[in-house]
């Protein structure tokens, strides 16, 4: 019997082993600088560590999984600042495509509130011009009813510069009635000064007061229209006779004067107006001072 020597125990047993000794290949699944090391010394069976034999895989493993596994491990980050530094560039990315998808939803939200306004205004305008053009339909109702003459004189007298000359002095009220028939607004009445003339010679005025009228209601409106001392001229021949018999004049005149009515549909941004011009023709006579005179058929209304 041989005594063991060292390299007797440390031999491997020849029966099992091939007689041309196979190359095997070592791998972990996490490699590093290290282990890089201990696959290179573990290309020999004879100086690898036992333990590493048994996590040893066969030499039949494809070379491809090998490598592309070898190759996965040296994509990822070797240090913790390389890790970072990765992050961080993934976390811009991802912020920079959240902004641009914001500033492309901003974008289209704009052009939907920008298309919402001018849809509002185009409708709203469109409804201010039905109602505008349905309150012309609603035209106020003037009828000029009567007129009096209170009084008039004539009396010699001079004008403001001296010249010697007959002056008239005249009282008279107008009624006027008013009607305004509109069902959804009211209407704010104001008129030019009511003229008593004599062909172009005004002998007497009076001023309306502004009113405002409701809608479907009407009123009767009462001016006075007077002069005081006004210097004929010599203008008016059938008055020559005046001052001794008044019961004998008998004086053409014109009464004129403009009604203006303004409605206020939609507060201020739907105005309508109407305005109508009026000419009464009416004659004073002594026979009758202090009685109406009827209007009614002797006005022209424009």
């Amino acid at each position: 019997m041989h005594a063991k020597t060292d390299s007797d125990g440390t031999s491997v047993d020849t029966s099992w082993q091939p007689r041309s000794p196979r190359r095997l290949v070592y791998y972990v699944q996490s490699p590093s600088n290290h282990d890089m090391e201990k696959m290179s010394y573990g290309s020999s069976p004879t100086v690898s560590p036992p333990h590493l034999y048994y996590h040893c895989s066969p030499i039949h493993h494809s070379r491809e999984s090998s490598t592309s596994r070898f190759s996965n491990s040296l994509k990822m980050p070797r240090s913790l600042s390389a890790w970072k530094h990765t992050r961080i560039n993934d976390e811009d990315g991802g912020d920079h495509d959240g902004d641009d998808d914001e500033d492309g939803g901003g974008g289209a939200r704009k052009v939907k509130l920008y298309f919402i306004g001018f849809l509002f205004v185009v409708l709203f305008t469109v409804f201010c011009l039905i109602l505008w053009g349905a309150s012309k339909a609603y035209k106020p109702e003037i009828l000029v009813k009567s007129m009096v003459f209170e009084n008039f004189y004539v009396q010699a007298g001079n004008d403001q510069t001296g010249v010697p000359t007959d002056m008239l002095s005249l009282n008279s009220t107008v009624k006027i009635h008013y009607r305004n028939p509109a069902t959804f607004f009211a209407v704010h009445v104001t008129s030019t000064p009511l003229e008593i003339h004599y062909f172009q010679l005004k002998l007497a005025s009076g001023q309306m007061k502004k009113f405002s009228q409701p809608r479907k209601s009407r009123r009767t409106v009462v001016t006075v229209v007077h002069g005081s001392q006004v210097p004929l001229y010599g203008g008016v021949p059938h008055l020559v006779d005046a001052r001794e018999h008044v019961n004998k004049a008998a004086v053409p005149l014109n009464l004129t004067f403009s009604l203006r009515s303004r409605a206020y549909i939609l507060g201020r941004l739907v105005k309508s107006k109407f305005s109508m011009r009026i000419r009464c023709t009416v004659i004073l006579t002594g026979k009758k001072l202090g009685k109406p005179h009827n209007l009614t058929e002797a006005c022209v209304y424009h």
